[in-house]
């Protein structure tokens, strides 16, 4: 396995101390340094006061669950956020995708998965491409890692961001669903039927496409989207 350059930084959020204790000490083996905190409420403490290079979030918490919890982080942060679920049930997985989470994993899990899919959340969110992209009143830096729309910041996710570069770098060209997810997901992934739909939908919403009034990415039927840069879908076809 090819190890990250010390260090990074993880927020542990899930009340289970001997779980707590083993992902600690195992990350710890990959250049992790790992925060716990054991609850919601803590975790968004700890996010407050310290920057994270990803989350590794408990669905099942005290008080406050995962999924409020990831809420309430996505309104002030993009940082990576890989869910944790007991029950690894595809309802779970797919609220987590879109309330804002970048990735699950269902436990019990092999500690070396849940290395891989950190590994591959950091690295996605650090490695910027340095290339600009301006479709009408769209920009794009990936330098910086930020969009905006009339001059306005897009409050993008890391996934949603990415999703937007891959689409930036091919405009006009069909992407299927399977093209989409590899891109964004890379090979670890284990593909969620609506992962892609539920992905599109989130970046859509930010970037003002709605209904059959799509200007930046349409529905291909069958097949997948194309995105066609703030060009006006007279036949209604997006959605």
């Amino acid at each position: 396995m090819t190890e990250l350059t010390p260090q990074h930084t993880a927020l542990l959020v899930d009340d289970d101390s001997s779980l707590a204790d083993l992902i600690t000490t195992y990350l710890k083996r990959h250049n992790f340094a790992v925060t716990w905190a054991e609850s919601g409420k803590s975790g968004l403490r700890q996010l407050q006061r310290n920057a994270f290079d990803c989350v590794i979030l408990d669905v099942m918490l005290p008080g406050e669950d995962g999924f409020q919890t990831c809420k309430r982080i996505r309104s002030f942060s993009d940082v990576p956020i890989l869910m944790l679920t007991a029950r690894g049930e595809l309802s779970d997985r797919v609220l987590g995708l879109e309330i804002g989470a970048d990735d699950y994993l269902a436990k019990p899990f092999e500690p070396r998965e849940l290395v891989a899919r950190l590994g591959s959340l950091v690295r996605r969110s650090q490695n910027a491409l340095h290339q600009n992209w301006q479709f009408g009143e769209l920009s794009i830096n990936t330098s910086r890692q930020m969009a905006t729309l009339s001059n306005r910041s897009l409050d993008l996710t890391t996934t949603e961001f990415e999703l937007l570069c891959v689409f930036a770098q091919k405009p006009g060209r069909v992407l299927t669903r399977e093209q989409i997810l590899d891109s964004v997901r890379g090979s670890e992934w284990s593909a969620v039927d609506r992962a892609v739909d539920i992905m599109v939908s989130r970046l859509r919403h930010k970037l003002g496409d709605s209904g059959k009034a799509s200007r930046w990415i349409k529905t291909v039927w069958g097949t997948g989207y194309v995105f066609i840069g703030g060009s006006s879908d007279s036949d209604g076809q997006g959605g």
